[in-house]
């Protein structure tokens, strides 16, 4: 059976771990005993029974009624298996929403009938589209608040596709939702006989997989090489997970950016019968008929068979978390599939603002919870795809001073033949400095930033 990652996400307090705890216990997708507990420890507490509690579960959470990281809950239906990202709404925590919807192929995004549009719920509209998800189900929860009012739903609907539309987002639904009582998640609601349209389960089913990652070139990124000594076994396995394609024994496989080639001489997996291949989404190694040298965070491909870009200069969109301004010339760390390296922003080409989605040009910083198109530089070459042709190689974060400040999506590589300076580190610096002065007749040139 398939399996799809989704997001569920929306401004804080617009009903998301509801959703998805009522969707849970209506489908007898929980834990034998979960439901029951919970209930239990509501009444012991005397607290009311919430379904958010079903997914709550950090004890902060509890306390002031919030999601704070991203839950992740395994759900089946008749059609497919779901990973379900239940993702923080409160601007605080955008940062943790953003690893959540990350890993998430769809969305379902959560308005509140009663209180209307949020400024969040422009922000992760906006998040949403700069991550390239572009399967997006509208749920306009609390209608029994607003008294099931039509008048309402076509409002939200009329405002929010407008607003979506600036970002070319074009939702497959808008359902309107009492998710504490269960109208139109599994059933369709009695109390709504305007709405016709799909329930949140039916649409959940109706997302198209992606499948197009099996037909498309094999791409592994390498994240580790293992050596075993024991019993005379000489083996290296290249390990990873394959984002596309597959992987036969016979394959020449190339690694990228370093170029280094040699055939797979066998398919190792653990605690599996023996296999020939790998394709998309299996994590498993393979070892070659020659032994060569690469570095984790390389892309191994089928030779022949590869478009990827091999460059260290590229445009993206980017959403901003961190605390301090996203700068240019500033060194940060990017994160894509399993490499890293240094990256500074080249140029901000276009500055978007959430709620009017107007340009700002000529600033020469990102602040937090702002988006912009930008020229990124890394110090390394790296190997990636367009998000557009393959998401997990155009995917990636970026990290300012060890905490996760930032994301985006690649959008186009860009040529890198007149670009000569490399970004080195201060250490790099100083030793090359070091050498000069100590070793004069060692041929150092010397380097700087």
């Amino acid at each position: 059976m398939n399996r799809m990652n989704i997001v569920i996400t929306g401004h804080v307090d617009h009903g998301k771990s509801t959703l998805i705890g009522r969707l849970l216990a209506d489908t007898n997708s929980l834990p034998e005993g979960k439901l029951e507990a919970v209930k239990s420890m509501c009444a012991k507490n005397a607290r009311p029974f919430e379904y958010a509690f079903l997914l709550d579960a950090l004890e902060d959470e509890q306390k002031q009624g919030i999601t704070i990281d991203s839950a992740r809950v395994f759900f089946k239906s008749s059609l497919r298996e779901y990973i379900i990202i239940d993702a923080p709404g409160h601007i605080e925590f955008l940062k943790n929403m953003l690893t959540g919807a990350s890993r998430a192929s769809a969305a379902v995004l959560l308005i509140d009938a009663k209180e209307g549009i949020a400024e969040n719920s422009r922000r992760h509209g906006l998040l949403l589209s700069l991550l390239g998800i572009r399967q997006v189900v509208v749920a306009v929860n609390k209608m029994d608040l607003v008294n099931y009012s039509k008048e309402t739903f076509d409002n939200i609907v009329r405002d929010y596709s407008e607003y979506l539309a600036g970002l070319g987002i074009t939702p497959k639904h808008f359902i309107p939702v009492a998710a504490r009582e269960g109208d139109n998640l599994k059933n369709t609601s009695e109390h709504m006989p305007w709405y016709t349209g799909e329930t949140i389960l039916e649409a959940l089913d109706g997302f198209e997989e992606d499948k197009a990652l099996h037909e498309k070139p094999f791409a592994m990124p390498l994240q580790d090489v293992y050596k075993f000594t024991a019993n005379n076994d000489d083996r290296r396995i290249f390990a990873g997970t394959v984002v596309s394609g597959s992987v036969s024994v016979g394959d020449q496989v190339t690694f990228l950016p370093s170029g280094k080639s040699s055939r797979v001489s066998s398919i190792e997996s653990f605690n599996t019968p023996i296999k020939y291949s790998v394709s998309a989404g299996e994590a498993a190694g393979f070892t070659l008929e020659t032994q060569i040298y690469v570095k984790p965070g390389e892309v191994a491909v089928v030779e022949g068979q590869s478009d990827l870009k091999t460059s260290n200069l590229f445009r993206a969109n980017v959403f901003w978390l961190g605390n301090k301004p996203f700068e240019t010339g500033k060194q940060y760390k990017l994160k894509l599939a399993a490499s890293k390296s240094p990256v500074v922003i080249e140029k901000i080409e276009k500055l978007i603002d959430a709620q009017s989605l107007d340009n700002n040009d000529n600033r020469t910083d990102i602040k937090r919870h702002e988006a912009a198109t930008v020229v990124l530089r890394t110090s390394n070459f790296l190997a990636f795809d367009t998000f557009e042709n393959n998401e997990p190689l155009g995917r990636f974060v970026i990290i300012d001073e060890y905490n996760i400040a930032g994301g985006g999506i690649i959008l186009e590589s860009i040529a890198t033949e007149t670009l000569t300076k490399r970004i080195y580190s201060q250490q790099e610096i100083e030793l090359n400095a070091y050498v000069r002065k100590h070793y004069p007749h060692w041929e150092c040139k010397e380097i700087s930033n």
